[in-house]
């Protein structure tokens, strides 16, 4: 899943770049930036709608003919998002990130990236996934194909899901990252904190839940609108 060749020489061309001037010249819009580090530039030809408003694809990121990305948004270096996939206003893609097919990446959606901290693997995003806005998955944590995260879920190794459909905790372990299994509907939950202060003043803690696993209802309020596209 992880190839460090590429993570260390993405690395060596943030160590190795120089500052230089970007973007437009005459001062309307103004950046600096490692000269090893370029945006990608597109045309109507390449299949995208990059839509006004300040987004950037970092150059050696894979942006598929079909994807819609709505300002502002980053995409960074190394990420790779499949055809058809919407990433909303102000969602970010990190370094390396995986998404794949179909995916509706919310608005404040934050995908996380290997570089900072450095991680193992990436994460990744599989096919018709619905990420919920303001959530955030971190981590070389894993989505497979047609999970719902709901609306401010948090994923990373260090926070289990509680399967409630199954009687079962999902975590990261020693084999591999945490995974949400196929067509799973992830919402934002609590459990008691541990403790006997904890339990004097009523503590919790957040936790994912899996309430439930995707069916026709969910696949209605989750449809993609292809008018859109």
């Amino acid at each position: 899943m992880a190839d460090t060749d590429v993570k260390n020489a993405i690395l060596w061309a943030f160590k190795a770049g120089v500052l230089e001037d970007v973007g437009m010249k005459d001062g309307v819009f103004s950046f600096t930036d490692k000269h090893t580090l370029p945006v990608q530039h597109f045309s109507a030809n390449d299949g995208r709608r990059i839509v006004p408003g300040g987004s950037t694809v970092r150059d050696a990121a894979y942006v598929a003919p079909g994807v819609i990305v709505m300002p502002p948004a980053y995409i960074n270096i190394g990420a790779y998002v499949d055809e058809q996939t919407l990433v909303d206003s102000h969602a970010l893609v990190g370094s390396c990130a995986q998404v794949g097919k179909r995916v509706h990446l919310s608005a404040g959606v934050q995908i996380g990236g290997v570089l900072e901290p450095v991680g193992a693997v990436p994460v990744v995003i599989e096919d018709d996934v619905m990420v919920g806005g303001n959530s955030g998955i971190y981590e070389g944590t894993i989505v497979r194909r047609r999970a719902v995260i709901g609306t401010g879920v948090i994923l990373n190794a260090s926070t289990p899901v509680y399967d409630i459909v199954h009687g079962r905790i999902l975590r990261k372990s020693v084999e591999g990252p945490l995974e949400i299994p196929e067509g799973a509907v992830v919402v934002a939950g609590s459990r008691p904190a541990r403790g006997d202060f904890a339990r004097e003043q009523g503590l919790q803690m957040y936790t994912p839940l899996i309430i439930k696993y995707r069916d026709e209802k969910t696949d209605a309020a989750t449809a993609l609108e292809e008018n859109l596209r």
